[in-house]
């Protein structure tokens, strides 16, 4: 059974950090580009941060860049995006993905919740 799990979400201040973990399981985790997503109530989902297979290449939202840092540990197949100061803006639920594009399977996660205080 393919699961992404998430953790690391919750209420901290603006200019604070978090650090959020996707624990994978039930796939060849190394296979598959990952990312992290979020979306608000009424907006489509957005892409925040994507990093490829091994980890040598990284993408980010305009929003984000210099302030998030996405990262993998293949061997713990576990995904992180570490934020740095936060801001009320990006009060969202975040989730974890995860694609291969060869096989053309995705699978996405339950979502943790992202809340940033003025």
């Amino acid at each position: 059974e393919v699961q992404l799990v998430e953790s690391g979400g919750g209420l901290v201040q603006a200019g604070g950090s978090l650090r959020l973990s996707c624990a994978a399981a039930g796939f060849t985790f190394s296979n598959y580009v990952m990312g992290w997503y979020r979306q608000t109530p009424g907006k489509e989902r957005e892409m925040v941060a994507t990093i490829s297979s091994l980890g040598g290449a990284t993408d980010y939202a305009a929003s984000v860049e210099g302030r998030f840092t996405i990262s993998r540990d293949n061997g713990q197949n576990t995904l992180y995006l570490q934020m740095n100061s936060l801001k009320p803006e990006d009060t969202a639920v975040y989730y974890c993905h995860a694609i291969n594009y060869l096989l053309e399977r995705t699978y996405w996660g339950q979502g943790t919740q992202v809340t940033v205080s003025s």
